[in-house]
């Protein structure tokens, strides 16, 4: 057997085993993805397994169910938690393992963060961009050498995209604003 001739309980090769395992969880067929993680499991590859469903909630599904990762986080956490727990021979584990199976595979897709991650680091060493002006403000050098202060920092600094109407968000923002002051007692705005 060379290096990376790893086999399975049954004896399907590992890293097939694998593949197998994701493309079923990614074209949502719960059967066969069930049937793949239970070989995996059974010999006894359960800590990869969660690896490769940790990978995949961001890799498959990503922002199309942006708490997917936290759920299979938790999920794995009870995993781990229950598994300490060796008189069960029942191996009540399982349910979670299983659980995590399902939910993935009956969740919405999206391979954004796959594709923008293989663009953002395939690109990164060779493009260079400025430092945009919004962001020299009170709490950098060359911001403080333009003379830009709390005025600056709550006109432009604190811009927010797609801002969620959230309830006395504007009524602390004024009394953030009244709080900081100028100790002179001149407005700062």
């Amino acid at each position: 057997m060379g290096k990376y001739e790893i086999t399975t309980k049954k004896g399907y090769d590992f890293f097939e085993c694998s593949s197998a395992l994701q493309k079923c969880i990614r074209r949502g067929l719960e059967d066969e993805a069930l049937f793949w993680a239970v070989e995996l499991y059974d010999s006894n590859f359960s800590e990869y397994v969660w690896k490769r469903l940790r990978i995949m909630s961001s890799e498959d599904i990503g922002l199309a169910e942006p708490n997917i990762s936290s759920e299979i986080w938790a999920l794995y956490s009870m995993f781990k938690e229950q598994a300490k727990k060796k008189e069960d021979s029942n191996e009540p584990q399982r349910l979670f393992l299983t659980h995590a199976v399902l939910l993935l595979c009956r969740s919405r897709k999206s391979r954004l963060i796959d594709w923008a991650l293989l663009f953002a680091w395939l690109t990164h060493p060779f493009k260079k961009i400025p430092v945009p002006d919004f962001a020299l403000d009170k709490h950098n050098d060359r911001g403080k050498r333009l003379k830009r202060g709390w005025a600056h920092f709550f006109n432009e600094g604190t811009l927010l995209a797609n801002r969620a109407d959230v309830a006395r968000e504007e009524e602390f923002r004024e009394a953030a604003k009244r709080a900081i002051g100028d100790p002179t007692g001149t407005s700062l705005f």
